[in-house]
């Protein structure tokens, strides 16, 4: 009889467009796959076509105890109707609540920390909170997944868990068939850079609107396009009022959000993404697939996805006079010295970023956990 796994990840969306490749190499491997993920009719529905999904309640961006006691119990009942031989959690509430849930029902557990996200870039009474949760939680786990050797190395050296359970990946890798090169669709007489990421503080935003005002006085060929989420739950969001007052200065092009990321990407010459700290930025690795040079901060799971020079440049963190001259040096270049670059970069993720490597990594780890 076939082994059961359920992936839980904190949103449909999210599950659909970064976990939906892992679910079929399982799959195509004879486990049957369940996902757990909060409820939005179109994602809900994509992933239906494909596998069962159980709707549970997760409030991904407040903490809140008695909305937390709610997701614990949701997920202490769909663990009871499915009985799991494995879960898989992504996302920091998923790794902390359903580790738990999952330990106290004798199921096993793995964690993947994707990234540390705002409660990690800057020290705080909530930090300290996560910590302490986050340290019993993987106590449950018998493994827990690190996109980067920076973020290891603080779970690690904070006693947050045991070396020996941890493993790194290649973030959540990239599928190199879907993100193949295509030349750009137009031809228009215009720089395109593009930054794909939730609107966050955190993501680098203001930096990019202090670079776009600064080339803006001595370039009038290049368009700065943004793609993502605005006016989020998060302490760290743009609100759309000051989105709004850059568009109409001119300063960028507000793309909303889209599920044909490839056909944006092909339409850009260059990918930015000015962030803080990262687990391992899929935008960058989709750019990089698609033969793009990219633009990203000397930063925590950024700096992996570069070689400076080579398939693009590194800025640094929080300048955003450092990242306009980094995107006045693109500019300069020739067309064939970005087209070597963006080789360099197809070559990067072929050999280090593969999504079918990362799914043998946890097809690996699976079958030892469950004694296979």
């Amino acid at each position: 009889m076939s082994k059961k796994i359920a992936i839980v990840v904190n949103s449909a969306w999210g599950a659909y467009n970064f976990r939906l490749n892992l679910a079929r190499g399982l799959r195509d491997s004879n486990y049957q796959v369940y996902f757990i993920v909060p409820h939005e009719a179109k994602y809900c529905e994509l992933l239906r076509r494909e596998f069962e999904v159980y709707a549970i309640y997760i409030d991904a961006n407040a903490i809140n105890p008695i909305k937390d006691l709610r997701t614990i119990f949701e997920l202490y009942l769909i663990y009871g109707k499915i009985k799991p031989d494995i879960v898989l959690n992504f996302t920091i509430k998923p790794n902390i609540y359903s580790s738990i849930v999952s330990g106290i029902l004798g199921i096993k557990s793995i964690s993947n920390i994707t990234g540390l996200g705002t409660i990690f870039i800057k020290e705080s009474f909530v930090t300290k909170i996560a910590k302490i949760m986050y340290k019993k939680a993987l106590e449950y786990n018998s493994v827990v997944f690190f996109q980067n050797s920076d973020d290891r190395k603080l779970f690690v050296d904070g006693g947050l868990v045991d070396v020996s359970k941890t493993r790194l990946l290649a973030g959540s890798g990239v599928d190199l068939i879907k993100f193949l090169p295509k030349e750009k669709s137009t031809k228009r007489d215009l720089f395109v850079f593009l930054m794909i990421a939730r609107l966050l503080k955190d993501k680098g935003i203001f930096e990019l609107i202090e670079a776009a005002k600064i080339l803006k006085t001595k370039q009038k060929n290049i368009e700065i396009c943004l793609l993502g989420e605005v006016d989020i739950k998060n302490s760290s969001a743009i609100k759309k009022d000051e989105l709004d007052a850059w568009v109409r200065d001119g300063l960028v092009k507000y793309l909303g959000v889209s599920d044909s990321v490839f056909e944006i990407i092909a339409d850009a010459d260059c990918v930015v993404l000015p962030s803080y700290r990262e687990g391992t930025p899929r935008s960058l690795l989709e750019a990089c697939a698609m033969k793009r040079p990219i633009i990203t901060t000397n930063a925590v799971g950024c700096k992996e996805v570069i070689d400076d020079g080579i398939n693009g440049y590194l800025c640094e963190v929080r300048s955003g006079a450092d990242l306009a001259a980094k995107m006045q040096m693109m500019i300069n270049l020739t067309e064939e010295q970005r087209a070597i670059m963006g080789e360099a970069g197809r070559e990067k993720m072929i050999r280090e970023f593969d999504e079918g490597v990362v799914i043998e990594n946890y097809l690996t780890n699976i079958r030892e956990i469950c004694g296979e």
